[in-house]
């Protein structure tokens, strides 16, 4: 059993990892967001396309991290432990995650070149007032998602459920 346990550390030890590397670029994406909307409240005139390019770079590339990199992990973790019902659970928060990842996606295409941009400016403190709605569920269906499929199967999880 002791071996097992220390099988699953070194092997899902990456996992925490990867995780913790995530939620860091989340708190990233969140000053970015802070600093945009901010600069909005106070000239959404001054407002530069390269101000609005380095949020949606941090906001596409957090969504891809999880689509891409932290999703499947944790899926995989949650098939190596045979847990049937964190994978039904999954199923259901990735199915809601999906909302928020269009309403990125739109964000992006709006402001994706500076004519774009130019035209969309007047919009985007509603835009942000959006993404805040839908990145607060999102934050809080991942932070499910990783309880569930990740948390649940640490060691110490695992010693308690004995």
């Amino acid at each position: 059993m002791l071996e097992d346990c220390k099988s699953a550390r070194e092997r899902w030890g990456g996992v925490h990892q990867l995780i913790d590397r995530w939620l860091d670029e989340r708190r990233e994406l969140l000053v970015s967001f802070i600093e945009l909307k901010e600069a909005c409240d106070t000239e959404i005139e001054a407002v530069s396309k390269t101000q609005i390019d380095r949020f949606s770079e941090l906001l596409m590339d957090y969504i891809s991290a999880g689509h891409f990199e932290i999703y499947p992990q944790l899926r995989e973790e949650a098939l190596a432990f045979e847990d049937q019902a964190a994978l039904g659970i999954a199923a259901q928060l990735l199915e809601r995650l999906e909302m928020s990842t269009e309403l990125v996606l739109a964000f992006d295409a709006d402001y994706s070149t500076p004519v774009r941009c130019q035209h969309f400016l007047p919009r985007l403190p509603a835009w942000l007032d959006r993404l805040a709605k839908g990145l607060t569920e999102r934050f809080a269906l991942e932070d499910q998602l990783i309880s569930r499929l990740h948390a649940a199967h640490t060691p110490q999880a695992a010693s308690q459920a004995e």
